[in-house]
């Protein structure tokens, strides 16, 4: 397989990758290794954010700084940076068009582009962020407002809610929840809080090792879990918030207003604007990939990974490790005209954070059965899961994962358990 050469102000490239996130970076840089020069980036955005420590920002663990870097510091070298934004996809004729008319020929394409947060779909959202009792940890602009409503919460109601789409890392919503009731306690204010967690779902967790063990923990705080709830309605003038109850059979739905003291909203996300009228995308809005391969159902010269792919697991930085690793080695059989071999499982890990220094991981794949790295009962909260997830995994991020030499803890996890898995 060989690249285009130029024509006009055309740019062409033997790998094009859309996006500078986790799944975009860990693929770019291990092909810029392999063929240096011939990798193009496709990513406006000025600066990269380890955005799995934003819930230990929101509870003031952590420092935000930590958790950003600038974009130049991390984009694979000898990769060519577009420092632009894709605007549409066209499969059949092998091109990218960015936002100044440039179009960008591929030969292989990866696809990385995450989701987008969809705050107007709530409606008064939007102008409710910033105000008093309000945070969200999901955006850079956001989440440094969480801890300090936390801080400044006297009593009352304090809810945390889940939007009824798909969202990055399903567990944050209720790990800043474990770690705000912990806060009250300590700020001697938690006999006057009610902390509620409002959600569509019809479980606390899918898994239920986690789900049993997740369950004792709020029984034990005396935490209440309200299923079947989406927030569709928030009024920062009045302090309210609106519900709707998701198994009404009736329309319109049966709803509840409450006042809030604190809430913390996890928005509504969805598929980048771009894609959602792409031809590689399926009803959903997202990039049409095999389960087990990640490449394209239509174009075998797509690929794609993370949060913007079909691929039915939750949307982690867990997935995107094991998912790249998938994509490397059948990117290389790929280009080799070899059959592509490496199957993803669908592992995924959600690091369930409990307190200010304990964590239950939870770790699972297509089957929703625990696949768990190390010899002990990860559903247990522990120390050691917490200095893992605090400690060990940013450094894995930074260091190995974002450039390409991190794809999971499978070798780790038959090691543990002597190779009997």
């Amino acid at each position: 397989m060989s690249s285009r050469l130029n024509d006009n102000d055309d740019h062409s490239y033997k790998f094009v990758v859309l996006g500078g996130g986790t799944g975009g970076l860990a693929i770019a840089s291990h092909l810029s290794r392999k063929f240096p020069h011939q990798v193009a980036v496709i990513e406006p955005a000025e600066n990269h954010y380890y955005q799995p420590m934003w819930t230990l920002v929101g509870a003031g663990i952590k420092n935000f700084d930590q958790t950003v870097k600038p974009m130049a510091s991390v984009m694979p070298a000898n990769s060519k940076w577009i420092k632009e934004k894709v605007t549409e996809i066209l499969p059949n004729q092998t091109i990218v068009k960015t936002n100044t008319g440039k179009k960008v020929h591929y030969d292989v394409l990866v696809v990385a582009l995450g989701l987008q947060l969809d705050f107007h779909k709530i409606p008064g959202l939007p102008e409710a962020l910033g105000t008093e009792g309000v945070g969200c940890n999901y955006s850079a602009n956001t989440v440094k407002d969480t801890f300090k409503a936390l801080q400044s919460f006297k009593g009352g109601n304090a809810l945390f809610t889940v939007p009824a789409t798909p969202v990055k890392c399903l567990g944050a919503p209720q790990k800043i929840m474990y770690l705000a009731e912990e806060i009250f306690r300590n700020n001697n204010v938690r006999d006057k809080a009610n902390v509620i967690f409002k959600t569509p779902g019809g479980v606390l967790f899918a898994v239920e090792k986690y789900r049993n063990a997740l369950l004792k923990v709020c029984k034990e705080r005396d935490i209440q879990i309200d299923l079947f709830k989406n927030l569709i309605h928030i009024d920062p003038a009045t302090k309210k918030a609106t519900f709707e109850h998701v198994n009404d059979t009736n329309t319109p739905k049966k709803t509840e207003e409450l006042d809030y003291n604190f809430i913390h909203v996890t928005p509504p996300m969805g598929p980048v604007d771009m894609l959602k009228s792409s031809e590689i995308v399926d009803a959903a809005g997202f990039v049409d990939v095999k389960p087990d391969t990640l490449q394209h159902v239509k174009y075998p010269n797509i690929f794609s990974l993370g949060d913007c792919s079909s691929v039915p697991i939750s949307k982690t930085a867990a997935a995107v490790s094991a998912q790249s690793e998938i994509v490397r080695k059948n990117l290389d059989s790929y280009i080799n005209g070899k059959e592509l071999t490496a199957k993803y499982t669908g592992y995924t890990s959600c690091p369930l954070v409990t307190s200010h220094n304990t964590c239950i991981l939870a770790e699972f794949d297509y089957t929703g059965q625990p696949r768990e790295t190390f010899p002990i009962d990860q559903s247990k909260e522990r120390h050691s899961m917490y200095y893992m997830k605090a400690v060990a995994m940013p450094e894995i991020y930074w260091n190995f994962l974002i450039k390409g030499r991190w794809g999971g803890p499978e070798a780790m996890r038959k090691l543990m358990h002597l190779g009997m898995v």
